[in-house]
């Protein structure tokens, strides 16, 4: 009886007159309604995209921007950071630095250059670079001011690059110096012997496999590179003597490799004064205004970079996936 009733009521519904005209128009309400919703969701996702590329655009202005709006005019004094790691990839590397003095050269309102100084050194090659740089620039500019002033730190390469500047200035408890040259390893070959494991090494070259941790060690070969690092520590040597002249007052540990504070450095003529960047801005270099010139990375191409790595890293997991299976 139930069943009988359901089927009279849908058949009633059904056989009601323009049912047919009513569901069309439902349908094409429903598609209309869903189409608006499409095109809202749209829009607010293209507009979210613009805000974001337009952020990014402003963030990539913000810099030239940033010297523009600073300067308001008159001289200013021109910043460029000498920060971490010296180190291709890193931010401290030659390329940036250099593309940063030459930036804060071709402005008509800089008027000196503060190298802020704040790293325990790194590539000899890239430090020299830099030290290269400043030289020619110095040359070429020679009205020019261009000072370091050292933070924390400056060591080593560090200290290879700002030794090219005019005058060095300092904190009492900065540390300065370790002029030398390092180059470190590691030896297993114990150890190897302790847990049963054997070494087997094949080279094309007497020396190819030279200062390899897992085999002994070789009179000959640790002598060649000891000469070549001997070398290299005195291009360094050669540079701070050119760079800081007679204001060296040489002694046998200068360059030990040893550091100092500095007001100690001071006495000894590796840096020339106590002073901070807005006392050399002002009183040395007479701009008191300082304006960033520092290179970053630009953000496209950071973000460039996490996404190919994001992509990678998808494609490595999906073939994993796909392995699995």
């Amino acid at each position: 009886m139930e069943n009988q009733s359901d089927n009279q009521v849908n058949s009633s519904t059904t056989s009601k007159p323009g049912w047919e005209r009513e569901l069309v128009e439902k349908l094409a309400f429903a598609a209309v309604t869903e189409q608006r919703r499409s095109r809202r969701w749209g829009i607010f996702f293209k507009l979210l995209m613009f805000g974001y590329l337009l952020a990014i655009l402003a963030i990539a202005l913000y810099p030239k921007f940033k010297q523009d709006m600073g300067i308001g005019g008159k001289g200013h004094t021109a910043v460029i950071d000498l920060v971490g790691m010296i180190a291709e990839g890193q931010n401290a590397n030659a390329e940036s630095i250099i593309d940063s003095l030459r930036n804060a050269v071709k402005d008509k309102n800089t008027k000196g250059i503060i190298i802020h100084a704040n790293s325990p050194g790194g590539s000899p090659v890239q430090s020299a670079y830099v030290y290269d740089e400043i030289k020619k620039i110095k040359k070429e500019h020679p009205n020019l001011p261009i000072h370091a002033v050292v933070s924390d730190i400056c060591a080593s390469g560090c200290y290879y690059i700002v030794s090219a500047t005019d005058k060095i200035y300092a904190s009492p408890a900065s540390l300065v110096g370790s002029i030398g040259v390092i180059m470190d390893s590691f030896g297993f070959v114990e150890t190897m012997q302790k847990l049963g494991v054997e070494r087997r090494l094949l080279t094309a070259g007497a020396h190819k496999a030279l200062l390899d941790p897992f085999s002994p060690s070789k009179p000959d070969e640790n002598q060649y590179m000891q000469n070549l690092i001997n070398q290299v520590h005195l291009q360094f040597i050669g540079a701070v003597k050119s760079g800081r002249g007679t204001r060296l007052k040489e002694t046998p540990d200068m360059f030990s490799g040893l550091v100092w504070t500095g007001e100690e450095g001071v006495k000894l003529g590796i840096v020339d004064a106590m002073g901070t960047q807005d006392y050399v801005a002002k009183e040395v270099i007479g701009a008191e205004t300082l304006v960033d010139f520092t290179q970053q990375e630009r953000l496209v191409d950071r973000i460039a970079g996490k996404l190919g790595a994001s992509f990678s890293s998808g494609i490595s997991n999906l073939v994993k996936e796909w392995s699995l299976h």
